[in-house]
């Protein structure tokens, strides 16, 4: 039976909106795995791309810092041995294909701006219903300062290894320092490595924050608010640091006594990695509170810099008075020398990557607008209502259910459409749709939806004599679902 919609919602759960956002942003990695079959140059089918992707996310946020990230190359060599783990008898070309591909599908290569776009709904402040797009990127190409591309995780990569998605940078900090200590003075090295990578991660995503605030204030100081925002997140990153720096000494402290007391190699070793996480927090950190001392510097002489500058001062071509007019005093024979000397030189050999040098610069000095923190609505498209209505009417469905009530012996499907018949002349087809779906049933799928009892088809040679229908005469009946014994997947 249909239930009836409930009462109007009210306004929109932000935690909501987060939680919806945060499975868009793992939708790209699941795509690669239904993707992968569409490969025409390679037998992806051994290969689970999805973690493939965490691998190559995980690789790029390690290798940021301030100046670069992480090269095309270096990555696919990082994640090229665990390529080959899932696929030991390929190519080590296919691996590095493999690995690229991914790669390309991250950055979104060849999408309008490389921007992933998911569309969700809320509902909103009126009550009603809106569907917004969550626009996102998880791998970008940066120019270094050597003139190098580089790749950098976003915030939303980082969220996705971290699991979770717009959370506070400071209290994630404190929360997996706090989880890590304990687990370390508790002996769970596994679990306190992956607390120790998750806080790593955080720390990244703190830096990359005043990285992209140090940027907008090079490219124009007025996009970046210098008089509250700004120096409120530098001591507060400060304090963080200072915080995290003595929480970080405390916990080389229990990880070393964890390491030089036990016997076991394999906890050593586990140990011994902590030993080294740990320690590229406190890299890091440190290089973070460098470049956060020199921040208010960097402020002052951009301020400078973009204030007393002034408009370019370069010499510029008198089209009329030097080329032009000169030009049409000479004969013909004479002015084609240096008339051609000047197209030559402006116009070049070949036409520009570009389409227009104005417009390339006007698009890159165009400052990023501002996100809504749900996204942008999407307009209500106008549908045509749908061709066909239900086949089969809601009295149809009441009819089948109590023909397929079998609590004790099992019946033929041929005594079942006979008695069809006599109900409704247009029963019998639902019947063999029911009954065929019945064959082969999900047991662990009417377990998770707390199902007591699942209808159960089972051909046992005989052919079904109908006229309308062909094929086996199935036995159907109705068995009960023992959830006590799930882990056998039984069915009495």
């Amino acid at each position: 039976m249909r239930g009836e919609i409930g009462p109007r919602m009210g306004p929109v759960d932000d935690g909501l909106a987060r939680r919806l956002k945060a499975l868009a942003c793992t939708a790209p990695l699941h795509d690669l795995d239904a993707r992968k079959g569409r490969l025409d140059w390679a037998d992806a089918g051994v290969y689970h791309m999805a973690e493939i992707a965490l691998h190559v996310i995980d690789q790029v946020t390690i290798a940021m810092d301030f100046d670069r990230g992480a090269g095309h190359e270096e990555v696919v060599g990082r994640v090229r041995p665990f390529a080959e783990a899932q696929a030991p008898d390929r190519h080590a070309d296919e691996h590095d294909r493999v690995i690229r591909w991914v790669l390309d599908n991250l950055i979104n290569v060849g999408g309008t701006d490389r921007v992933f776009r998911a569309v969700y709904g809320t509902f909103g402040s009126s009550g009603g219903y809106e569907r917004r797009a969550f626009d996102f990127k998880l791998l970008v190409e940066l120019a270094g300062p050597d003139a190098e591309v580089y790749l950098r995780a976003t915030d939303e990569a980082i969220n996705v290894l971290v699991g979770a998605l717009d959370t506070d940078v400071e209290s994630a900090q404190i929360a997996a320092e706090v989880k890590l200590e304990n687990l370390i003075r508790r002996g769970r090295l596994s679990d306190a490595r992956l607390a120790a990578e998750q806080a790593r991660y955080r720390t990244v995503q703190y830096a990359e924050t005043l990285r992209r605030m140090l940027d907008a204030t090079r490219r124009d100081v007025r996009s970046v608010d210098w008089l509250h925002q700004a120096p409120d997140l530098i001591d507060e990153a400060l304090t963080h640091i200072a915080d995290r720096y003595r929480a970080e000494q405390a916990i080389l402290r229990n990880i070393t006594m964890a390491r030089d007391d036990t016997e076991d190699p394999e906890r050593k070793r586990r140990a011994a990695e902590l030993v080294d996480i740990v320690a590229d927090c406190v890299r890091r950190h440190t290089q973070l509170e460098a470049r956060l001392q020199d921040a208010g510097a960097t402020f002052r002489s951009e301020q400078d810099r973009q204030q007393f500058s002034g408009p370019p001062r370069r010499a510029a071509v008198d089209l009329f008075g030097q080329i032009l007019k000169p030009s049409l005093e000479l004969p013909i024979a004479d002015a084609v020398g240096p008339v051609g000397a000047f197209f030559r030189g402006s116009t070049g050999i070949r036409l520009p990557s570009v389409l227009g040098l104005v417009g390339l610069v006007e698009m890159l000095l165009v400052p990023a607008p501002e996100r809504n923190d749900l996204g942008l609505e999407i307009s209500e498209p106008d549908l045509m209502p749908a061709p066909d209505p239900d086949r089969y009417t809601e009295e149809q469905w009441l009819c089948t259910d109590a023909l397929f009530e079998l609590e004790e012996v099992p019946r033929r499907l041929s005594g079942l459409l006979e008695q069809a018949r006599r109900i409704d002349p247009d029963l019998p087809a639902l019947v063999v749709l029911r009954a065929l779906h019945a064959f082969g049933p999900e047991v662990g799928t009417a377990v998770r939806h707390g199902e007591r009892h699942l209808l159960v088809s089972v051909d046992d040679g005989t052919t079904l004599c109908d006229r309308e229908f062909g094929g086996a005469d199935l036995l159907v009946a109705c068995a009960r679902v023992d959830s006590d014994r799930l882990d056998d997947g039984a069915v009495a």
